[in-house]
């Protein structure tokens, strides 16, 4: 599993039942390449792929220039955090899901 996705996938585990959610967005070429990568990694989120590589709708529309790229969105839809690695990201995970306790 490439580095930073067991974070993910941990945090995802933990929190999922709490409202955290993901969706991923590949910027892969080959399909059957994107489906193995998920296979692999045992990811269990909802997965997309126009495979167009960088120029990936979802991409151009959020300015993606690097892999991997992250947006934390709060339950409007409203971007609250971007490109959060490691416990950056679990700490404001826990600390937006934590005020729903």
């Amino acid at each position: 599993m490439p580095a930073g996705k067991p974070n993910v996938v941990k945090i995802y585990n933990e929190y999922h039942k709490k409202g955290f959610d993901i969706f991923g967005v590949s910027l892969d070429n080959s399909k059957e390449a994107w489906v193995k990568a998920i296979a692999d990694d045992k990811l269990t989120w909802t997965q997309v792929s126009d495979l167009k590589r960088g120029e990936n709708a979802a991409a151009v529309l959020y300015s993606v220039n690097s892999i991997p790229s992250n947006f934390l969105l709060d339950e409007t839809g409203k971007i609250i955090a971007r490109n959060l690695r490691g416990d950056a990201l679990y700490n404001k995970v826990k600390e937006v899901l934590g005020r729903t306790k």
